[in-house]
């Protein structure tokens, strides 16, 4: 009965461990390449896909699946799948790429005195953009590297081989693209790891934007110089490259990139950062507009101060009685003689625009709603903005002319009696005894 504990310990420790390496393998797509010279001396570089398995294991385990190449992950100190975040293999793509040193041949330290190297990366994405994660997987060899243009003359694989492999480098990043809106702070995540200490690192931001290349931020762990702002060298030292971008202007936007180079490895994530400005929304006109029958009024939907370029402004007429039922309600109607005015630009780079429409009041259209409907792609659903119009009949000339005939009458009459009031007073006072 003392036994009963350490067993129910045991199966929580393995479950443990299982949900954190539940993934032992990922079928992949390794793009591999031929490259030749064309009849006119260049090279031409012909890709191919083939199908591979990335699993993960010990040297000398079967594959998987024995009819692709099986890229085995033997153990190290660096295991991709703790860079998951427990995402399930299914939410995941994986492509396996060659990866040219140029020539470059750098003992690593966790290999033999003998050995040479084979470089691939593995490219993990997971299917909403949430991260990517690249891996270099080492592969021992004791064949020396063909020269600096290896590409060339890559090894052929067979394609039901087996390539053992360890994690040599990771890169990853959980903003591989980011929506910003101006003057906000962003964070530009990117870490790595390195499977052994002391290191040479160096980190390197970029931004790229319209051909051009603008570096941020550089540091080397060995000389511990910096250049630039936007990463903490503290958070450094923890493989924490993060780039903080403190105020988002309109020339914020671009391609960031983080470079972690460890020769002769050279790993970067791109993070895509796109302005956009929501616009806002605002009628001419309040919750009510009263209307007598048979005029009309311009109304006028303005949108302002978004980006990027393109909005779509709607407007819609519907009774507002169903407005609010979810079943059996008819569908509002969508007016068509919508005038939009050209797009302004202002002077922080946003643009505005208006659409408006002449309102002929009818008493058949009293009481309905008109709703103005603005989409743009900063807006996850449209700005709506919607009055109630109210006509009146116009009152007749014969009512003014009533109107006027009392009035006159009610003067005459308090004219004459001002009057009758005014000749007993004076004669009041001429009666008098003195």
């Amino acid at each position: 009965m003392v036994l009963l504990p350490n067993v129910f310990l045991y199966y929580f420790v393995a479950l443990g461990v299982h949900c954190v390496h539940q993934i032992q393998w990922l079928p992949c797509q390794f793009t591999d390449e031929h490259v030749s010279l064309n009849n006119e001396g260049h090279v031409d570089t012909q890709l191919i896909h083939r199908e591979a398995m990335l699993q993960f294991g010990l040297k000398g385990d079967a594959p998987v699946n024995p009819h692709a190449i099986t890229f085995l992950i033997t153990g190290s100190k660096l295991d991709l799948r703790r860079y998951l975040d427990g995402v399930e293999a299914d939410h995941l793509e994986c492509e396996l790429r060659r990866y040219s040193t140029e020539g470059i041949h750098v003992h690593w330290p966790s290999q033999e005195a003998k050995e040479y190297n084979r470089w691939f990366t593995c490219t993990l994405k997971q299917n909403n953009g949430l991260f990517i994660v690249i891996g270099f997987l080492r592969h021992p060899s004791d064949q020396p590297p063909p020269g600096q243009q290896d590409y060339r003359r890559w090894p052929t694989i067979a394609d039901t081989e087996i390539l053992t492999t360890s994690v040599a480098m990771v890169t990853k990043t959980q903003t591989p693209s980011v929506k910003a809106t101006l003057s906000s702070q962003q964070r530009l995540h990117c870490q790595f790891a390195i499977d052994h200490r002391g290191a040479n690192v160096s980190v390197e931001w970029h931004r790229q934007h319209r051909g051009e290349r603008t570096k941020l931020f550089s540091h080397n762990s060995r000389t511990r110089q910096s250049q630039g702002s936007g990463v903490g060298v503290k958070p450094l030292a923890g493989g924490d490259a993060s780039y903080t971008l403190p105020f988002t202007k309109m020339n914020s936007e671009g391609t960031y990139i983080c470079s972690v180079s460890v020769n002769p490895l050279l790993g970067s994530q791109d993070i895509i950062l796109q302005i956009e400005e929501p616009p806002r929304v605002s009628l001419n006109v309040g919750p009510v507009l009263s209307l007598l029958d048979g005029t009309d009024h311009k109304v006028v939907c303005e949108a302002e101060n978004y980006y990027p370029l393109d909005v779509e402004i709607n407007w819609y007429e519907q009774d507002p009685a169903v407005s609010g039922q979810r079943v059996g309600a008819p569908l509002p109607k969508m007016l068509q003689n919508i005038l939009l005015s050209s797009h302004k630009h202002n002077q922080d780079m946003t643009y505005s625009v208006s659409a408006f429409f002449y309102l002929q009041a009818s008493l058949r259209a009293s009481g309905k709603q008109f709703t103005c409907s603005v989409s743009h792609k900063s807006l996850r659903v449209p700005i709506k903005k919607s009055f109630i119009l109210n006509v009146e009949e116009p009152t007749s000339w014969m009512f003014y002319l009533i109107v006027f005939f009392i009035l006159s009458l009610l003067l005459i009459v308090l004219a004459v009696m001002v009057s009758a009031l005014h000749s007993a007073t004076k004669k009041s006072k001429q009666n008098k005894p003195y």
